[in-house]
């Protein structure tokens, strides 16, 4: 399993998600959800996954290998972000028609998930998530994340603190709080984490960082909330029946 989290802000975007994969109690390993493609000044994409590994692997190796094909549709030729999902959405297929059948015959669903954002010149930042079969919904200003994976244990610090107009620093904060309140809840995701931060209309990536347990300030934010957490709880009336 995992959890990854997308942020599609006014003043850009926030990725975020975890490298653990597992097959039971006694087989769990770390590879990365997180994938990113850019031209500085033109465009900047990037994608996060959640679901069966093989098919995560090879829409992304897919999508790579597409960019060296100059009679081919890719990630770099789309005019705007939406074609870009799209073109996710419409590879995302191309390996269910080659893998569901063989993989069903095994007993292993066809379960992959993508979290696509970023900013092509000439429109705003924006951020899809394009589903197993290939549809995709996309971010709005009412509801400007999108979380997949192990979503229910950091969506409700997401919703009471994260906003359009949220700043990317608090928006980066927010996202490591509900990734660690998440590790706490799910062995099945786990560090090290992937931060990417993406400003508005510098259309390059700003801030791609590697967060490991010895991350002092991940420390200080783990600890930190915790500690206030349990002061505020202590802060709260008792209930006047009791």
């Amino acid at each position: 399993m995992t959890y990854c989290v997308g942020m599609c802000l006014q003043a850009g975007l926030v990725f975020l998600s975890d490298s653990r994969t597992n097959a039971g109690v006694d087989h769990i390993n770390t590879f990365r959800k997180m994938r990113t493609w850019q031209r500085p000044g033109e465009r900047v994409i990037v994608m996060l996954t959640s679901g069966n590994l093989s098919i995560s692997q090879s829409v992304g190796n897919i999508l790579t290998e597409r960019l060296a094909l100059a009679d081919s549709t890719n990630l770099f030729k789309a005019p705007n972000m939406f074609e870009v999902a799209r073109h996710v959405g419409e590879v995302v297929r191309e390996v269910h028609r080659r893998d569901a059948e063989a993989l069903s015959e095994f007993g292993v669903e066809f379960n992959a998930s993508m979290v696509v954002g970023g900013q092509i010149l000439g429109e705003p930042p924006r951020l899809f998530n394009v589903y197993a079969a290939g549809n995709f919904i996309e971010s709005t200003e009412d509801t400007p994340y999108i979380q997949i994976g192990e979503s229910k244990y950091g969506k409700p610090i997401i919703d009471r603190v994260v906003k359009y107009g949220t700043s990317l620093s608090d928006a980066a904060k927010c996202a490591l709080v509900s990734m660690d309140s998440t590790i706490r809840s799910n062995l099945s995701v786990g560090l090290p984490l992937d931060l990417c931060v993406v400003e508005r209309d510098a259309l390059a990536i700003k801030s791609h960082v590697s967060i490991t347990f010895e991350n002092a300030y991940y420390q200080q934010i783990r600890s930190q909330w915790g500690e206030r957490l349990r002061e505020a709880f202590a802060e709260l009336p008792n209930p006047d029946w009791l």
